[in-house]
């Protein structure tokens, strides 16, 4: 009598398509791949093909052999609409996503039913959280079970789940101008969160704003029908908050931070995932320059893949990181201006101006960076990744953010595990100087206690025995 195989578990992950939501995902798809899952990672064509030429796929392939990159058609934006600013574009993005995915996906499945070859039928879905409401219509269709990835903080998306609140605390829409009023009504957040350091969602003009309407329904108050949520941080750091969020979700699994994980758990494979080459191409010179600077003296300055600023923004952070004394490594895209013709002729003159006193690249490789002996302290966007990155390598941050989670994360960086500043709506080249003097000589002994306990927490949460470690084990027999 023929045997009938054992099924091997299949997993399809769908990123939103950005640097900053794809590096941690591709991180739990290796993961799950050095595991022994076939692994599906789809992308939008423009993304899929941006990741094939960036990536050694031959390398990746024989590392990860169940592994296999597709892709779904690119979003159509029709000719009429004009591009909208913050929260409306990501709005625009997250719909035009959806349109995309329902089809791409459902028809995906069914192939996989279908063939009877090398890949399995799909066993379990993964997507990025953003793009839950498309990908568990389809999922609960297939009754196939679905995770959600939220790549930002804890503390955000606990924030995300109180708009209710907000508003009938008065608190959102904003009443006045005293940003550093206290929002006392987010239980567990109490006495930490101000006006300005709520998520960027809630700076809205009325309480009805359809786009902070539909973020809420469709990306927030969606996500209690996943089979369980995946979050990048460790117990350790966001305890009180990850207990709020249990109350919401059948499982919650912690295994951050995911780029230190994969490393510890793949041992000999490099994770392509703790790359920065992905998307970006990196100028690794910087490296050499790095090797000639003394210990912990030079301050790394990076914005992210999505931050964007004017010209005056850019000559005060400039000005504030010349003035401090201190040797600078910034990162900075030529596409990160915005509102000049000749963004090439600004940098060219930043970079003629600079001289000696530090190096202006286009991309770095960031993980490596923070990890070299000559960084003291990073001036940050305060994106997750990068928060993450940098509690993990032990180097204090100055926290400069903008959109999304960031500013719940700067607070939380500078008031509740203190191991940084915050510099929120302000761009100010003496507050740059002071704070950057303040964290590299005034106040870095003390500043450093708090960073090297929590860098601790984060290296035992990811070793064999750590929280992270066991939850990665506990996602995966689930």
């Amino acid at each position: 009598m023929e045997q009938t195989q054992p099924r091997v578990p299949h997993v399809v992950l769908l990123p939103f398509p950005s640097l900053g939501h794809i590096k941690p995902l591709l991180s739990l798809a290796e993961l799950l791949s050095h595991a022994s899952f076939q692994v599906t990672f789809l992308n939008p064509q423009q993304i899929h093909d941006r990741l094939l030429l960036s990536m050694d796929m031959p390398a990746f392939h024989r590392r990860h052999p169940e592994f296999e990159f597709l892709s779904m058609p690119d979003p159509v934006r029709r000719s009429s609409d004009r591009p909208r600013p913050g929260l409306f574009s990501l709005h625009d993005n997250i719909l035009s996503l959806g349109s995309v995915i329902k089809p791409a996906l459902g028809e995906l499945l069914i192939s996989f039913n279908r063939e009877r070859g090398r890949r399995q039928p799909a066993t379990c879905i993964i997507a990025d959280g953003l793009l839950s409401s498309p990908v568990i219509d389809v999922a609960e269709q297939f009754e196939i079970p679905f995770f959600a990835l939220r790549t930002s903080s804890a503390c955000c998306i606990w924030a995300y789940f109180n708009p209710p609140k907000l508003v009938e605390e008065g608190d959102v829409p904003f009443q006045d101008e005293d940003m550093d009023k206290l929002v006392t009504c987010i239980p567990g957040l109490e006495n930490v969160v101000r006006r300005r350091d709520l998520p960027g969602i809630f700076r809205i003009e009325r309480a009805n704003d359809p786009a902070l309407e539909y973020f809420i329904n469709d990306q927030t108050l969606v996500l209690p029908r996943a089979s369980g949520l995946i979050l990048n941080t460790f117990d350790e750091l966001e305890a009180p908050v990850i207990a709020k969020l249990g109350s919401h979700f059948t499982k919650v699994y912690t295994v951050g931070p995911l780029h230190s994980l994969s490393t510890v758990r793949m041992k000999d494979l490099i994770s392509v995932a703790s790359g920065e080459n992905i998307l970006w191409k990196e100028d690794t010179s910087c490296m050499t320059w790095l090797d000639s600077q003394l210990s912990k003296s030079v301050i790394f300055v990076s914005f992210g893949s999505v931050i964007s600023f004017t010209r005056d923004q850019m000559f005060e952070l400039w000005h504030g990181l010349v003035n401090c004394g201190k040797p600078f490594l910034w990162a900075i895209r030529q596409d990160s201006i915005i509102g000049e013709d000749g963004p090439s002729l600004i940098l060219g003159k930043l970079k003629d101006m600079t001289g000696d006193k530090g190096l202006l690249v286009s991309w770095a490789p960031q993980e490596l960076v923070l990890t070299h002996p000559a960084i003291g302290g990073f001036f940050t966007h305060s994106g997750w990744n990068s928060t993450l990155e940098s509690i993990f390598a032990g180097v204090p941050m100055i926290c400069w953010p903008a959109i999304g989670d960031q500013q719940m994360n700067s607070r939380f960086v500078s008031d509740v595990w203190k191991i940084g500043f915050d510099m929120k709506d302000s761009c100010d080249r003496s507050l740059i100087e002071k704070m950057v003097r303040d964290l590299m000589e005034d106040k870095r002994e003390e500043i450093m206690k708090s960073v090297n306990e929590i860098k601790k927490l984060a290296h035992e949460a990811v070793k064999e025995g750590g929280s992270s470690f066991c939850n990665l084990d506990k996602l995966i027999d689930d």
